[in-house]
């Protein structure tokens, strides 16, 4: 091993919602925003301080739609947007938010770490299945009447939702390369924080003449950071959600709080379906997929709990099978 690799900083890759920057009971204006990606910044900096390198992946779903719901009303005004150039709008704006906030709690802190935001085009497969079986909801809700003159006009798919209305479904394809890893890696290598693939980044495809292109999609923003922690070989891949700590027979009278769990047990517990594909799944099988290709751990745990889960006393490890104690 190297000089300059033995001095090599670990690096932690964390996702987590957009929710975490834009809650549902907020009226969603931007001084709301800023105070909540400002108490983001206060857990965001606890990784750093236990020394590692940060990269940070954020959801954009609320985001998205706020912008989706502004196309629909300007839509006799201004020419509508495409998906992709919704998620290229939502990495750029709430990245800003995110690097401004996290300058400012590192200069707060005497922490001197430059912060960069990367505009990140995710390429996925256009004969992905995904494609032939759109189903992920996005922006607002229509009434019977506009679904239908839109699906006629624009083609697209659209589903009805218990009673408050019509939305828009897209494909969800998996990451297949994230362009321009090489970039964020150089970046994370310089000492940099870097905010990058927001959203699970911007879906293009490439075609025959081996042109990128947009695509209107949304890709799991989860599978994208266990990609991105893959690439950048990093340490520790963080998956903040809603609960402390990842449960067994969840909300059941033998519910279990897990510490750790292999891959093994998480595989058995996927086929068991204790992990419902809208929720916990994707991100279990991100984890699975990261721990398979590094042989490293997964965190999974929430923004309250995530100082004591980076000491081990709290959230779940994910680990390899036969690595630690069995949960």
């Amino acid at each position: 091993m190297t000089e300059h690799q033995d001095a090599r900083r670990p690096v932690a890759v964390i996702a987590f919602g957009g929710n975490a920057l834009l809650r549902p009971q907020d009226h969603g204006t931007q001084e709301e925003q800023f105070t909540l990606t400002w108490k983001a910044t206060r857990w965001l900096v606890e990784i750093i301080h236990r020394g590692f390198e940060l990269v940070i992946v954020h959801g954009n779903g609320p985001q998205v739609g706020n912008i989706m719901i502004q196309v629909e009303e300007a839509i006799t005004k201004i020419p509508p947007q495409s998906l992709e150039v919704c998620v290229a709008q939502t990495e750029g704006s709430m990245g800003f938010m995110l690097q401004n906030q996290l300058r400012n709690r590192l200069n707060e802190e005497q922490l001197a770490k430059p912060v960069v935001t990367v505009l990140t085009e995710v390429e996925v497969a256009r004969d992905d299945p995904a494609f032939e079986n759109p189903s992920k909801p996005v922006g607002p809700y229509f009434t019977a009447y506009r679904a239908n003159l839109l699906m006629q006009e624009q083609g697209w798919q659209m589903v009805e939702d218990a009673g408050r209305g019509w939305r828009k479904v897209v494909p969800s394809p998996r990451p297949k390369r994230i362009l321009d890893v090489g970039v964020i890696r150089r970046l994370v290598e310089g000492g940099a924080v870097v905010i990058a693939a927001g959203g699970g980044g911007i879906p293009v495809y490439q075609d025959v003449g081996n042109y990128f292109n947009g695509v209107e999609a949304v890709i799991d923003k989860d599978y994208t950071t266990s990609l991105l922690a893959q690439e950048l070989d990093a340490d520790l891949f963080i998956v903040l959600t809603q609960v402390a700590q990842v449960a067994e027979n969840f909300g059941r009278p033998n519910q279990r709080w897990l510490q750790e769990i292999t891959v093994a047990k998480a595989k058995e517990m996927l086929e068991q379906h204790q992990f419902p594909p809208g929720s916990m799944g994707p991100k279990i099988r991100a984890a699975i997929e990261f721990v398979e290709k590094t042989g490293k751990e997964v965190l999974i745990t929430d923004a309250e709990h995530l100082k004591d889960a980076l000491a081990r006393t709290s959230g779940t490890y994910v680990v390899a099978d036969g690595a630690g104690k069995e949960a």
